[in-house]
């Protein structure tokens, strides 16, 4: 079965409620293709090789967390941006991209989908003043020292994790958000979690575990942003009737 990109596009924009974002990113359509679609391809990231993939696919959608046109980033169509866009133009391929309506959907998100996978259970917000929640805190569905937490989620995401010790005790509580989100580190220090999980580190926050007495564990960009995509996909193959595929295109960062 088909349905127009108009359709898809109003669908997902309301269900993510894309308005109340102020994002580095447009979310929804940011490059046009068919009008009338049947396939749809998901990723973590448009890049070439995801592209790449949706054209051997003849996907009508590609449909990521990560797209095109952040802040700050030149304007100019050269290198590799002429060559994803020129790709995407030529095979008449859709684009939509959302960044954090994605992160913070309390069913399709990747910090629920996350929650999920690794079996915490929700108790709150990372930021409870934020007028939508992108990261959360919770409990652990069995307690343990971080040592064994770090083999637990090695396994669950296939991903060893670089962890930071912040103390001596068993991990009960647990604050995350995921992608780039070391600085909320501070957040789960205010919360009084255990240990803290993002996908990234800097330099800073060794510093800040070490002190305040948090672990920190940074799991990966693109491993604790695999799971809400692929929900994402899985959402418009059923409401609309049509083919999805997941492609994971492998990241260690």
């Amino acid at each position: 079965m088909s349905s127009s990109i108009t359709e898809l596009v109003k669908a997902l924009n309301e269900l993510l409620k894309i308005d109340f974002f102020h994002d580095y990113a447009p979310n929804g359509l940011q490059v046009a293709g068919k009008k009338m679609v049947t396939r749809i391809m998901t990723g973590v990231t448009a890049n070439e090789a995801l592209i790449d993939a949706a054209i051997a696919e003849k996907a009508d959608v590609l449909l990521v967390h990560h797209g095109y046109f952040w802040k700050g980033e030149s304007a100019v169509i050269t290198g590799i941006k002429r060559n994803r866009l020129a790709k995407l133009l030529a095979h008449n391929i859709n684009l939509l991209a959302y960044h954090l309506p994605l992160d913070a959907h309390p069913t399709l998100g990747n910090n629920q989908a996350l929650a999920d996978l690794l079996e915490f259970q929700v108790t709150g917000a990372l930021r409870p003043k934020d007028s939508q929640a992108i990261g959360l805190i919770g409990v652990l569905n069995q307690p343990m020292f971080l040592s064994t937490l770090q083999e637990y989620i090695h396994l669950k995401l296939n991903q060893n994790p670089l962890t930071i010790q912040g103390h001596d005790r068993i991990v009960k509580t647990i604050g995350w958000c995921t992608g780039a989100a070391q600085d909320y580190i501070d957040d789960a220090v205010h919360q009084g979690v255990d240990a803290y999980l993002s996908g990234e580190i800097s330099e800073r926050t060794v510093h800040t575990a070490r002190e305040a007495n948090i672990h920190y564990i940074a799991a990966g960009h693109h491993a604790t942003e695999r799971y809400g995509i692929q929900r994402l996909g899985e959402w418009l193959e059923k409401k609309f009737h049509l083919e999805h595929r997941f492609v994971d295109i492998s990241n260690p960062a």
